[in-house]
């Protein structure tokens, strides 16, 4: 019966980890080509116009739906997505992880986020589209639209640190916490993009799928490696 039950345990906490970070990184690449596919061939063009103009004053396209306090809270809410506070709170992060000597989770933490920056960026270059142009843009841009970088970065760097946090606490409920917030963050981020009319609606589904898969793909070749060999990433206890 003991044997049973530690079969069903490791089973629980191994297995099923895997196949549910392998599942998410192929329904998030599929996702991420589907859509990409609708982009190149011009398919997504109509829908993403509708949307985008239902988010604004049909009588001053200048002018979002909502008060001025709603645009000004959206700006606040879309720098939560930029280079800058990403980089902040992984910075911090990775520095609270090597303090309390887990230098493995706190290289894993910088090299998902920096290497998921820096093939956001690439696609941007590969796919070239163009930002939207049907509405005064209400925050500065300085790069391509496909895929929205502030979704793709936020996805992956919010639900990495999540991942973190949650994986040292015990409680089912904090663990559930800890990873809701992570994606209550990126939704928002997203949704502010487009509201600010920065971006697409497919731009920022294309960048939640890939920062999604990203952040998954990460996290499952650290599982991989922790097993494979042995990696010591439990936090040092602090002496009184």
């Amino acid at each position: 019966m003991d044997f049973i039950v530690r079969t069903y345990q490791w089973i629980m906490r191994d297995e099923l980890l895997t196949f549910s970070l392998v599942l998410v990184i192929v329904f998030g690449a599929w996702v991420f080509v589907s859509i990409a596919e609708e982009v190149v061939e011009g398919e997504s063009h109509e829908l993403d116009k509708r949307i985008l103009l239902s988010l604004r004053d049909a009588e001053n396209r200048s002018d979002p739906i909502g008060p001025t306090w709603f645009e000004e809270m959206a700006r606040d809410i879309t720098a939560l997505g930029s280079v800058v506070a990403l980089m902040i709170f992984t910075a911090t992060t990775a520095g609270y992880l090597y303090f309390t000597k887990q230098p493995w989770i706190a290289v894993f933490v910088v090299i998902a986020v920096l290497s998921g920056t820096a093939m956001s960026s690439a696609l941007k270059l590969g796919f070239n589209r163009p930002r939207p142009d049907l509405v005064p843009h209400k925050t500065r841009i300085y790069t391509k639209s496909f895929p929205s970088g502030h979704s793709a970065m936020s996805s992956i760097a919010y639900l990495t640190l999540g991942a973190v946090m949650a994986r040292a606490e015990r409680r089912r409920r904090a663990k559930v916490f800890l990873l809701a917030v992570p994606v209550f963050l990126l939704l928002i981020v997203g949704v502010s993009r487009v509201y600010l009319g920065v971006h697409w609606p497919t731009d920022v589904l294309a960048g939640w799928a890939f920062g999604v898969s990203w952040a998954a793909a990460s996290w499952l070749i650290f599982e991989l490696l922790q097993r494979r060999f042995h990696l010591n990433v439990q936090p040092e206890s602090s002496s009184p």
